[in-house]
């Protein structure tokens, strides 16, 4: 990660720019994000659990503000715990959630940054693995977990969606 980022727990305060980012992806390739997800109430609940990370750009000076660029959650959905696909033996687990990256930031590898320091965090905190949901014709997110050595535990019907449903060893 470039100097000039600095990924950390979002604050309360940046609850409306999160949302916007989300808002602002809604429609554009690949995502699958509507009106209904995510709105107000994931972002309240990511928050009240510290669990939701962003990821800034310091701006260069004169201006020196800071500009959101990525967001990821821990998410905790037991719809997707109770999956039958996920390893047994890979437990404590968390979920990772609700990954988005500004349009004007993506192809720049910003994903898998945000995917890396999320799962650095959840390392210190003594979790062994990751799961996360990814749909399945998210050719961009596909190649990114692929990368990252994420292994394919199953697939599933979710939300109106068809997902595969990838982990990772911690």
């Amino acid at each position: 990660m470039n100097g000039n980022m600095e990924f950390r727990r979002a604050r309360r305060e940046e609850a409306e720019e999160i949302l916007q980012l989300y808002r602002s992806l809604i429609g554009t390739e690949y995502c699958v994000w509507t009106e209904n997800y995510p709105t107000e109430r994931e972002v309240e609940f990511d928050l009240s659990r510290n669990a939701l990370f962003c990821l800034y750009e310091k701006m260069p000076e004169p201006d020196e503000r800071e500009r959101l660029i990525g967001t990821i959650s821990i998410d905790d959905d037991p719809e997707v715990e109770a999956l039958s696909c996920w390893s047994e033996d890979l437990i404590p687990v968390a979920e990772l959630s609700r990954l988005g990256v500004a349009v004007e930031y993506q192809n720049r590898g910003i994903a898998r940054i945000l995917l890396q320091e999320a799962m650095a965090e959840l390392k210190s905190q003594g979790y062994k693995a990751v799961h996360i949901l990814v749909a399945k014709d998210n050719v961009k997110a596909l190649r990114s977990y692929e990368k990252l050595h994420f292994t394919t535990a199953g697939e599933c019907e979710l939300f109106g969606h068809s997902y595969w449903c990838y982990e990772k060893e911690l």
